[in-house]
């Protein structure tokens, strides 16, 4: 039997990259799927292709994380279709390039409003029925740069530094209530997420870099490693890089 068969898992940011790969493997591993972003045609996509596989089963909900309202009815949608959530991977991110000096005001924004915002809103719309059941999984994306910090991505980092320091603070919150948290931290990724931002100079640099980069797969598989664990197991933390 599957590890996860009969589980409900819902992934944020999963129209592409790594919040596709994510719910890919849950879905190979039995669970039944939410998939939320904001392209629509792109997630319709993705559950097509999973269904097909005839393993756990998949539907697609447009959410804005930035906007609690949504966040909330994507919960509910998750629970009336294939009953209460037992995974949560807050994926969902913006990686907007560039030095602080630059004043990009609305970038920074929008960085607070879906890396901090968007994670808060999804922990606090599955956790309250996760504690009551005494069980439960939340999975936060984070980021290598929020461990390092460099010249060009200072307030990304502050938003990663937050989504991990918000975990260690959940993993101390919930010990005991049967209710489990792992962040993990990827490494560089072959994604478009660097594509996005207005600085041109930094988006140019980062496509013409040689630099060995990770696959998506590889922390779709550090997700699964995580959520299937034994229940007294908690796996906190996991980083994951390029050789």
């Amino acid at each position: 039997m599957a590890k996860l068969s009969g589980q409900t898992a819902i992934v944020t940011g999963a129209s592409s990259g790594i919040g596709a790969a994510i719910a890919e493997h849950l879905a190979n591993e039995g669970a039944n799927v939410v998939l939320a972003a904001r392209r629509k045609e792109k997630l319709d996509e993705l559950v097509e292709s999973i269904n097909k596989k005839e393993n756990g089963k998949a539907i697609a909900v447009e959410t804005d994380v930035a906007k609690q309202s949504e966040v909330d009815t994507l919960a509910e949608k998750a629970t009336e279709t294939f009953g209460e959530v037992d995974i949560y991977v807050n994926n969902a991110g913006l990686m907007l390039m560039s030095t602080i000096q630059k004043g990009h005001v609305n970038e920074w924004d929008q960085m607070i409003d879906v890396n901090i915002k968007g994670v808060l809103y999804g922990v606090n719309s599955v956790l309250p029925k996760m504690v009551e059941r005494s069980t439960g999984h939340l999975v936060n994306i984070s980021s290598v740069a929020g461990h390092e910090v460099s010249k060009v991505n200072a307030v990304y980092s502050a938003t990663k530094f937050a989504v991990r320091a918000l975990s260690m603070g959940l993993e101390k919150e919930l010990a005991r209530t049967g209710v489990r948290v792992t962040n993990i931290s990827p490494g560089a990724v072959d994604t478009d997420l660097a594509s996005h931002g207005t600085d041109e100079d930094l988006k140019k640099k980062a496509s013409n870099s040689d630099r060995k980069k990770l696959e998506a797969d590889d922390i779709a598989r550090a997700v699964v490693y995580a959520v299937t664990q034994p229940d007294y197991v908690n796996v906190n933390e996991v980083t994951v890089r390029p050789v």
